[in-house]
């Protein structure tokens, strides 16, 4: 017997009939409203979810963006815009464009991103950053051994694999784009290089938020100490043990020169393969800030400091009372860690 695929129904509104504007109605630009587009995503009239091969809209004032495409009807000569992936209906101006639900990380400018080395060239090391393309690290844009400004000659070609190699993970930030949409990275900071000390935690890139802090120092329970989170805003977090220069304090009547040399000692550092030791009290906090940022967005928690905190001190003290608790946050413990975390922050 013949099949017959039916479009999807809207689902239900809990608003108002009264928030839902008219058909004819316009927006805060201006415009007015997209015709030739299904009822169900004028519920909220800001955001739309379509799929692919749905109609967007077939009014002519629009233009297609990213993530559709335009059918030309040959009866009446109009045009519709379809949409090519699964994702919300986004404008600017009159530009139509789908951002998908689902997708890989797109790199910006300004991005802290974690990444690894996957290729060494002559002049240049190739980066996986989980995005569509591998990003490009230069020779020219890392800093040198011992903060020495001087421009990179032939000896730096050939030693190009003492300061990264394959594998080798690195913080850094987008410093350009190409035309191709692949990023170009730069370590010419002291808190950007290579890192150690910890271990990696992938998550979906929209479980990070672009926030003006980054790189967080969570106070561990248990003896742990401090740790260290580097929220890469391309889905790789790096957690570890939190790094301490040693050296001198350079207070006081150190002056620049006790600065200066500590900044020469952790530009050498940061191209060290050795692992420092770490009580396994330590190691034992970083996987459970670890298994808190998992439970965090397979639950649809951004991941950011004030949040992190939350769910971590919810998920030390569940240990605590529970014996035989399942450290990994997986199903029903992640579950009530997270419940637990986000009624704490509606209480205040």
């Amino acid at each position: 017997m013949p099949i017959s695929i039916l479009p999807p129904q809207p689902i239900p509104s809990l608003a108002p009939a009264t928030l839902h504007p008219p058909d004819d109605a316009s927006d805060s630009d201006g415009d007015t409203a997209m015709t030739g587009v299904p009822k169900h995503h004028h519920h909220h009239h800001t955001i739309s979810i379509v799929t692919p091969g749905e109609t967007v809209t077939s009014d002519p004032q629009w233009m297609r963006g990213h993530g559709t495409y335009i059918v030309e009807n040959p009866l009446d000569e109009s045009t519709s815009i379809i949409a090519t992936v699964a994702g919300t209906v986004q404008k600017v101006n009159k530009l139509l464009s789908v951002k998908p639900l689902k997708s890989r990380y797109t790199p910006e400018i300004g991005d802290l991103v974690v990444g690894r080395i996957v290729e060494v060239q002559s002049k240049r090391w190739k980066v996986d950053i989980n995005s569509h393309q591998t990003s490009a690290l230069l020779l020219s844009s890392i800093n040198l051994p011992g903060g020495i400004l001087r421009k990179r000659t032939s000896t730096d070609e050939l030693q190009i694999r003492t300061f990264f190699s394959e594998g080798d993970l690195l913080v850094a930030e987008v410093q350009s784009l190409f035309q191709d949409g692949s990023a170009s990275l730069h370590t010419r900071s002291l808190k950007y290089g290579k890192l150690r000390n910890g271990y990696l935690v992938r998550v979906a890139s929209r479980g990070v938020q672009r926030s003006r802090t980054q790189v967080l120092t969570l106070a561990s329970a248990n003896g742990g100490g401090e740790i260290d989170v580097v929220l890469g805003v391309n889905g790789y977090i790096w957690v570890s043990k939190k790094v301490v220069i040693e050296g001198g304090s350079g207070g006081g009547s150190g002056g620049s020169g006790s600065i200066t040399r500590l900044e020469e000692e952790a530009s050498e550092a940061i191209y060290s393969d050795k692992n420092d030791y770490i009580p396994p009290a330590t190691r034992r906090e970083i996987a459970r800030v670890g298994n808190c940022i998992r439970a965090m967005v397979r639950h649809n928690l951004r991941v950011d400091e004030d949040m992190l905190n939350a769910v971590y001190e919810a998920a030390v003290e569940d240990a605590d009372e529970r014996e035989g608790w399942d450290e990994s946050l997986d199903g029903e413990a992640g579950r009530r860690v997270v419940e637990r975390a986000l009624g704490r922050k509606l209480e205040m």
